[in-house]
Order: structure tokens, then C-alpha cells, then sequence
């Protein structure tokens, strides 16, 4: 590549994920787009990843390894990467996910043919399991023709539709953003919700990334009762309240709440399902105009 190419930043978050964290690094190492760099972020591990990233680094210098003193959850391990990357664009990359050789230089050719009004990129995904063998697609569930692009904060409220290890990002988006909101459990939703507001997203049918599935995953648990994670959806659901704008962003999160009561029940905690039926009503309450409808009654 010219030396004039962008430049990708990697950042790639760890806890506890020893028996995965080697094959992840080294997918961005044999990545056919060079012009990167790789910062390794260990979020407090209480297992051997430590030492194992330290190894590796060791025959790699050309990675940066931060090793935090106490662990403040993803967000907070992706900030302090970001804080000291150089990338004109971004991959979030969990150490036991895996970038398929062609990602980066895909998504900078993807990029090369967009304007600036598009801020994230994102494709398909094969998921695997703990010992790498192929689920499904993610695609089987979301089939290419069924995926929005453009203006996608609508679709986003009401339905999730993003593998987020496909994601690459500019640099313009998350500075916008100020970071991830490090007071939440968890990244994507808000990410997704926030950036889109501002920017356009653009999907790329090809397979990006091999999404590991496992049992202490986020999405594997997200559904125990009294989950932490469940909270965090519940505040990117209030500042989509203060972010929307239109009649049918309104009905979208008003799916989303009733979506999300029915979870709240399910899992018994009656007491975030009360906190979404004042959201509810706080939604209803709410005024926009349409120009087509005029405004709400």
C-alpha cells in the first residue's frame, strides 16, 4: 500500500479471553491492508491473557499492550486505546472475535467510494463457536436484502440488525460522540443510536469478521434475570427519547418499550418494566410535526 493510505487503528479489548486472544491478534497481523496499528487493551483479566498478550507482544513489538490496574468495563478499555490511536478510521475488534484477512482493505476501499456523510461501515458475519466451528450466518437471520442503509437510526430503535465486530468507523464519528458512555455495561446499542443521528451507515454483503458465540457472552446472557446489561438498554432507550425528532421515530421506540416490557417480565424484574411503562408514557407525551400528518394531537 502507498504510504499515503489511511491509516486503520485496531483496537482490540480483553478480559479473560486466554484461550482466544492469540488467533484474534494475529488475524489483524495477516490482515492484507498494512497500513494499521494494533493496540491490545487487557481490562484487568483475571486469567493468563496478561501474559499470554505480553508473550505474543514480545515477538511483535508493533503492537501496543495497555494493561489496566483495575478493570472499568469495555467502554472505559476502548476510551483509554482511543486516546492514544492515530487511525483516520477504527475497528472495535473483542479478543475472541476474528478479522477475516481482506477487512480492513475492504473497508477502506468501501470508504474511498462514499462521502463523508457516511460515518460506519458494517457487513456480514460468519458465527462460530468456542472451538471455531461454524454456527450459521448472520445473514441467515438478517438476510442482505432486508438490511437498511443510509439514514438508519429509525430502523435502529425499533430492531437490531448490526454485526458490530463488522463495524469500521472514521475517527470523526466517535470524536463526535465523545467516546463510549462509560457509565453503560455495554457499547454497540448506544453507539449505534447516537452515531446514527449524525451519520449515515453503509452495509457491505461480504463476510468481515468470525463472531465467536459463547456461553458468558453478552447476547447468551442477556436474558437472565436481573441483568446489569438490560439497565444499560433501558438508558440508551431514555436518550432516544431526547434524540428523536419525527412522528415515526416516536412509533419506533414505542415499539422498542414495548418490546422491551415484555423482557423485563420475562426475566421478573418488575422494576425496570415500571421504569419503561413512564418511559412509555413520557414518549406518548411527547410533540412532533409531520408535515404529512401535521402535528400530534
Amino acid at each position: 500500500m502507498k504510504a499515503t493510505s489511511p491509516k486503520i487503528s485496531v483496537i482490540c479489548t480483553c478480559y479473560n479471553q486466554e484461550h482466544y486472544v492469540i488467533e484474534s491478534m494475529q488475524s489483524v497481523l495477516s490482515q492484507t491492508y498494512k497500513n494499521y496499528e494494533l493496540i491490545v487493551v487487557d481490562d484487568k483479566s483475571t486469567d493468563e491473557s496478561p501474559a499470554i498478550i505480553e508473550k505474543f507482544q514480545m515477538q511483535h513489538p508493533e503492537i501496543t499492550f495497555i494493561r489496566l490496574e483495575k478493570n472499568g468495563g469495555i467502554c472505559k478499555a476502548f476510551n483509554t486505546a482511543f486516546k492514544i490511536c492515530s487511525g483516520d478510521f477504527i475497528i472495535d475488534l473483542a479478543a475472541d472475535d476474528i478479522l477475516l484477512p481482506d477487512h480492513l482493505e475492504r473497508g477502506v476501499k468501501i470508504f474511498e467510494t462514499i462521502d463523508d456523510s457516511y460515518g460506519v461501515i458494517f457487513g456480514d458475519a460468519e458465527l462460530i463457536d468456542a472451538q471455531g466451528k461454524l454456527l450459521c450466518l448472520h445473514s441467515e437471520r438478517y438476510p442482505h436484502y432486508t438490511i437498511p442503509q443510509g439514514n438508519v437510526y429509525e430502523s435502529l430503535i425499533e430492531r437490531y440488525f448490526i454485526c458490530s465486530p463488522t463495524m469500521m468507523f472514521r475517527r470523526a464519528v466517535i470524536e463526535a460522540l465523545g467516546g463510549y458512555d462509560e457509565t453503560l455495561s455495554y457499547e454497540d446499542f448506544d453507539f449505534w443510536i447516537r452515531s446514527s443521528r449524525i451519520f449515515k451507515y453503509r452495509y457491505e454483503p461480504h463476510i468481515l469478521v468470525k463472531k465467536r458465540k459463547l456461553k458468558n457472552s453478552l447476547s447468551h446472557n442477556q436474558f437472565k434475570v436481573f441483568n446489569r446489561h438490560n439497565y444499560t438498554t433501558y438508558r440508551v432507550c431514555t436518550k432516544i427519547l431526547d434524540l428523536n425528532r419525527t412522528v415515526k421515530e416516536q412509533d419506533a421506540l414505542r415499539k422498542r418499550i414495548q418490546y422491551e416490557i415484555r423482557q423485563s417480565i420475562r426475566t421478573l424484574d418488575i422494576s425496570l418494566a415500571y421504569k419503561y411503562c413512564l418511559l412509555w408514557v413520557k414518549n406518548n407525551s411527547r410533540q412532533y410535526y409531520d408535515r404529512n400528518s401535521g402535528a400530534l394531537p
